[in-house]
C-alpha cells in the first residue's frame, strides 16, 4: 500500500505528456468513442427487436456469442488485419476501437430490446386505441417505459469499457493500461497497481455519472427500486 500511495502522490507522476491526467485523457477519449458508437448501433437495433420481435434470436444469440470472444487475442487479429491497411495511429487506434464497441455493443443491445419487452402489453393496446401509429407506440411509450433498462445496458458497457480499455495500451497506445504494461515491465508494482486504482475509480465515478442522468431523464414513477433493481440487472446479462 506504501508504494501505491507514493506512486500516486508524486507530482511526477501527474503531468507531462505521459503523467496520470494526460492518460486519463486518453483513456476518457477512448471510452467515450466506443460508448457513442456502441450506441449508434445497438440501442436502434436492440430496439427495433423488442418493437418487432423479428430476429431475436439470431441477434441475441450472435451477441453473447461475442461476449465469448478473447479481447486481448482478438485486440491482435484486429491489428494485423487492418494495421497495414491504414498506418500511422490509425493503425492500432481503430482495431482497438473496434474491439472495444464490439464488446460494448451486447449489453447495450440487451438493455435496449429487454427494456421494450418488459413494456405493459395494455399500454401498447391503449396506444393503440388512442389511434398511435406503431412508431409512435415505439417513440412515446415503449421507449420511455424501456428508458431504465436502456440506462442498466449503457452503464454495464460504460464499465466494460474502461475495464477492458486497459488492453489499448498492449497495441501501442496510452490510456491509464499504459501505467500496467510500463509498471509490469519495469517492475514497478506500485505503478500497476496505482494504473488499476486509477481505472477503477473512474469506472465508479462514470457509473455515478449514468446514475446521475438516468434519475434525471427517467420518469420518476419509472425510477427502479431497491428490490427492482437486482431484477432488472439480471435481465441485462441474461437475456435469452
Amino acid at each position: 500500500m506504501s508504494a501505491i500511495w507514493r506512486w500516486l502522490v508524486d507530482p511526477a507522476h501527474w503531468l507531462g505528456s505521459d503523467g496520470i491526467f494526460a492518460r486519463l485523457g486518453e483513456h476518457l477519449g477512448y471510452a467515450s468513442v466506443t460508448l457513442l458508437l456502441a450506441a449508434l448501433i445497438g440501442i436502434p437495433l436492440g430496439l427495433w427487436i423488442g418493437h418487432t420481435g423479428r430476429g431475436r434470436l439470431v441477434v441475441v444469440n450472435l451477441a453473447n456469442g461475442m461476449r465469448s470472444v478473447p479481447t486481448l487475442g482478438l485486440l491482435f487479429v484486429a491489428v494485423l488485419v487492418l494495421g497495414p491497411r491504414l498506418g500511422g495511429d490509425l493503425a492500432f487506434l481503430a482495431p482497438a476501437i473496434i474491439v472495444l464497441v464490439i464488446l460494448a455493443i451486447p449489453p447495450i443491445l440487451a438493455g435496449a430490446y429487454a427494456g421494450v419487452e418488459s413494456v405493459d402489453p395494455a399500454a401498447r393496446d391503449a396506444a393503440r386505441g388512442m389511434g398511435m401509429r406503431p412508431l409512435e407506440v415505439l417513440a412515446k411509450v415503449e421507449v420511455p417505459c424501456a428508458l431504465p433498462l436502456i440506462f442498466s445496458g449503457l452503464r454495464s458497457a460504460a464499465l466494460q469499457v474502461i475495464a477492458t480499455g486497459t488492453l489499448a495500451a498492449s497495441v501501442s497506445l496510452g490510456g491509464l493500461g499504459r501505467f500496467l504494461i510500463d509498471g509490469q515491465a519495469y517492475r514497478d508494482y506500485g505503478q500497476m497497481a496505482g494504473g488499476a486504482l486509477l481505472v477503477a475509480v473512474l469506472a465508479v465515478l462514470v457509473d455515478l455519472i449514468f446514475a446521475a442522468v438516468q434519475r434525471t431523464v427517467v420518469s420518476p414513477g419509472l425510477q427502479p427500486t431497491t428490490s427492482r433493481r437486482a431484477t432488472r440487472t439480471r435481465l441485462v446479462p441474461d437475456p435469452a
